[in-house]
This record gives C-alpha cells, sequence and structure tokens, in this order.
C-alpha cells in the first residue's frame, strides 16, 4: 500500500518541518514509552527489588528496535496499546519481561511521554521564533527611517515608519517568547503515581515505606530531565496543562496571523510585499497575479490552531473526577497537531521576513495623498501662532479639507489642499501651507523607538539564545 492510496495529514505532507515531525513520530514517541520503563525499573532495582541486571541490560539494548507488526499483533488481540507495547519490549528483552511496567498505570508512559514531547516542542518552536526575530530585527533596522503612513481603524493616520511597524510585529512575538520560556521552565513531570493517583502500588511495592515511594518518583524524573513531578495528579496529570501549553502555543500562531494580516493588506495597497519567485505562478487563469500565498497560508493554518486551543479546555472541563478516557483519541489529534502546524507557520513566517519586499515609490505616492490632510494640526498652530483665531482658522481648514476628499473620491483630482489654503485669503499670509510637507516631520520618534526596542529588547534575548534551529525550505 503507498500514500497515494490513502489519505495522509497536510501537515506532514506539505507544511512542517522534518524536525516537528521526528519529535512527534512513532519511534520518538514509543522510545519514549521504553526509557520510562527502564527509569522506572532502574529507579526500583536501586531502592531494593530485586531486578537482574540481565533485564536491565536487555531493556537498554533495545530501546528503539520496535517490533511494529508485533505490536500491532498484540494490540488486535488485547485491543489496548500500552499493553501491546509492553509485551513486544517484553519479547525484546525477555529477562524484564516480569518486571517492566511493575506497579505503573498506563499513564505512566502516555503522560510522561506526552510532557517531555511537548516540553521539546516548545524548544523547537522557541528556536523557531528566534530565527523569525532575527529576520525582522535586521528588516526593522534596515527600514528604521522610511515614512510610511500608519493606520488606525484600517484608515490612514499619521505617519509612521517601515522599521517601527516591524517593531509592533516583533514586540509580539517576544512577549510569546516569555510566556513559553514560563510555561516550559515550570512544566513538571507526571511522574510515578499509580492507577488513581494515591501510588498505593508503589507503597505496596515497597512495603510500606513512603520515602522509597517518593525517591522512586524524584529519580523516574530525574532520569527523564525533570526537576520535579506533579505534585497531586488523579490517573493522568490535570488537562489544564495541556490547556496552557497549547494556549501558548495558539497564541504564537495568533502573532504570525497579525502579521500576515498587514503584510496581505499592505500587498493590496502595493506597499509592501511577501517574496514572489521567478517562476511562481500566482493564479491559473490570471497570468499577471501576484498574490500574498505564503501569508495567506499563515492566517489559514493559524486559524485552525486557535481552534485547539478551545478543544483543549473543553476537554479539561470533563475529565470527571480521576480521569475518563474522552481525552485519548482527542489528544492524539490536536496536541500533535498544534505543534506542527505552528512549526509550519513559523517557517512561513521566517521565509516572508528574509524576503519582504518595501516598494518606496508607492509608499511616497501614497503619503503624498494623505500628508496634507495630517499637516493640518501643524498648520492650525501655526496660524494661531501669526496672530488667527484657532476656531475660525479650523473651519477654513475643515472646509477645504472636505472639499478636497470630495474631489479625490468623486474626481479623481490630486491633493491639493495646501493649494487651496495658500489661496484662500482667510488663511495668514505669514504662514505658507506647503512649508510642512516633509514626511520625516511627522513621524516623530519613531526611529528612535526603533533603535531603542532593539538593543534594549531583541538584542539581548537574541545574544542569550545563541544559534538558532536550522531553518528548512518551505515546501509548497
Amino acid at each position: 500500500m503507498t500514500t497515494r492510496d490513502r489519505w495522509t495529514s497536510p501537515l506532514g505532507e506539505r507544511y512542517a518541518s522534518r524536525a516537528m515531525l521526528a519529535l512527534w513520530s512513532p519511534d520518538r514517541r514509543y522510545g519514549l514509552w521504553r526509557r520510562l520503563w527502564l527509569a522506572l525499573a532502574e529507579g526500583e532495582r536501586a531502592l531494593g527489588v530485586p531486578i537482574p541486571d540481565e533485564a536491565l541490560d536487555q531493556m537498554r539494548r533495545h530501546l528503539d528496535d520496535i517490533d511494529y507488526e508485533a505490536v500491532a499483533r498484540y494490540e488486535k488481540e488485547f485491543r489496548h496499546d500500552v499493553m501491546a507495547h509492553i509485551h513486544a519490549f517484553g519479547d525484546a528483552a525477555p529477562a524484564a519481561r516480569p518486571f517492566i511496567h511493575l506497579g505503573a498505570t498506563s499513564a505512566y508512559v502516555t503522560d510522561n511521554a506526552d510532557l517531555v514531547l511537548m516540553r521539546e516542542g516548545l524548544a523547537l518552536l522557541r528556536g523557531r521564533v528566534i530565527a523569525v526575530l532575527t529576520a525582522l530585527a535586521a528588516f526593522a533596522r534596515r527600514w528604521r527611517n522610511e515614512p510610511t503612513l500608519g493606520y488606525t481603524h484600517l484608515q490612514p493616520a499619521q505617519l509612521t515608519t517601515v522599521g517601527k511597524r516591524a517593531t509592533l510585529w516583533m514586540q509580539d512575538l517576544v512577549l510569546d517568547l516569555a510566556d513559553l520560556d514560563a510555561r516550559r521552565a515550570a512544566l513538571p513531570l507526571r511522574g510515578v503515581k499509580g492507577t488513581t493517583g494515591t501510588q498505593a502500588s508503589f507503597l505496596e511495592l515497597f512495603g510500606g515505606d513512603h520515602a522509597k515511594v517518593r525517591a522512586l518518583e524524584a529519580q523516574v524524573c530525574a532520569a527523564m530531565g525533570f526537576e520535579r513531578a506533579m505534585p497531586v495528579t488523579g490517573q493522568t496529570y490535570t488537562r489544564k496543562l495541556d490547556a496552557q501549553i497549547l494556549g501558548v502555543v495558539s497564541g504564537i500562531a495568533a502573532s504570525a496571523a497579525k502579521f500576515s494580516s498587514d503584510v496581505r493588506m499592505l500587498q493590496s495597497f502595493g506597499e509592501m510585499s511577501e517574496p514572489f519567485e521567478s517562476g511562481q505562478v500566482g493564479s491559473s487563469a490570471m497570468a499577471y497575479k501576484q498574490n500574498p500565498m505564503r501569508c495567506e497560508r499563515i492566517a489559514s493554518l493559524a486559524r485552525y490552531v486557535a481552534s485547539i486551543e478551545g478543544n483543549a479546555n473543553q476537554t479539561h472541563a470533563v475529565q470527571y473526577f480521576e480521569r475518563t478516557l474522552d481525552d485519548s483519541a482527542n489528544r492524539r489529534l490536536v496536541i500533535p497537531e498544534a505543534f506542527l502546524a505552528t512549526d509550519a507557520i513559523l517557517l512561513l513566517m521566517d521565509n516572508v521576513a528574509r524576503g519582504l519586499e518595501v516598494h518606496g515609490a508607492q509608499i511616497s505616492r501614497r503619503i503624498r495623498e494623505e500628508l496634507p490632510f495630517m499637516a493640518t494640526e501643524q498648520l492650525i498652530v501655526r496660524a494661531v501662532e501669526a496672530g488667527a483665531d484657532r476656531q475660525e482658522i479650523h473651519e477654513v481648514i475643515r472646509r477645504h479639507s472636505v472639499a478636497t476628499a470630495a474631489a479625490m473620491k468623486n474626481d479623481g483630482a490630486g491633493n491639493d489642499l495646501l493649494d487651496r489654503l495658500a489661496a484662500d485669503p482667510a488663511f495668514p499670509r505669514a504662514v505658507d501651507p506647503r512649508s510642512v510637507t516633509d514626511p520625516a516631520r511627522f513621524v516623530g520618534r519613531a526611529s528612535e523607538q526603533v533603535d531603542e526596542f532593539l538593543s534594549d529588547v531583541v538584542d539581548p534575548i537574541l545574544s542569550a539564545s545563541g544559534a538558532t534551529v536550522e531553518t528548512e525550505a518551505i515546501r509548497v
């Protein structure tokens, strides 16, 4: 059977990186299960359970050579995936068969492995965010002084600079990074808790010795690279953790979606565009089209990730008492796919950020169309300084502004507001309206804010992060 005669996930076929796909692969997941069983057996042996050296040696030798055909046969018989893997591991390590999974419940491997995978997934996403910040930092520095129209309510507003706008995209990612780091640092292992979280089976194993039960859990945590376990659990760790982690992941996706929306609109205005390769086809019918397909894909995938965050909260809300199983099939889908989709989003965002094209002539043309309106506030101040009545001059400017805007919209005329004011006897002769047309006068501290944000906020993050994850070419 080939992949052409069955459905496969687009996240695997088209979008996500090799690294993220490998992280959520069966080899990685079930290899973790075996490592958890080994850590449990090693801990139990160290605390007095008579597990032979050969049992542990066989387990160590067979952590990754998983016989998936044997697993499939066992699962068909048992209808239980964890039991299938226990038996397959026992076949590979027969001396360990009596001790594999001793005292544990299925959630020991499933939940602990999920937490390891999510922590590693967050680390991969962190590297992708750093790569995007690096690209946007270079872009912001290059365009720190370039005036451009700002927008409020999606209407032209006071000027900003192209570089300053890029810092707004970066600020979102900086906040996401802080959330990611805090959540990852605080992430515990489920630990060694037993069937309903009481550790009763382990207390029995150690003859009622509570200290040994606590020591076993500490040893397993250390073996898996965690500093601590959840203080209390039911059979599973609280699914609140899933919701919190996916909240971080979906937050990153939302920041990327905001970036993609801005770029899409700027491309429609003709001011900026995402990369467009020489042989790229924008439309099968309209040969002239250059569509923002990368940013549209970011928006599309981000919408999907956002839907998963709510799903995780709903799952947590219905985990009655110590656990129900209606989380299982759902989590197999939503947790890996949230990471895979966000990984794909950040690959795209990095690609776009590194290749953003700025169309200065179009930006300047649009500034010329709008700048006279923006200059009127300064003109009011200057007219009053020249002796005019503030309210009267406001009415003069308002009347000409409305007439100019109507001519531009209805007749296709240019913006001649400043010429109209200069020709109006009611406007003070001592003030030349055309003297306030330098765009640099209207950007405030935008350039300085770029410099300060990069030096005070972004550069320290990048310096502390070291090398980023390897960048992959987007596949479609």
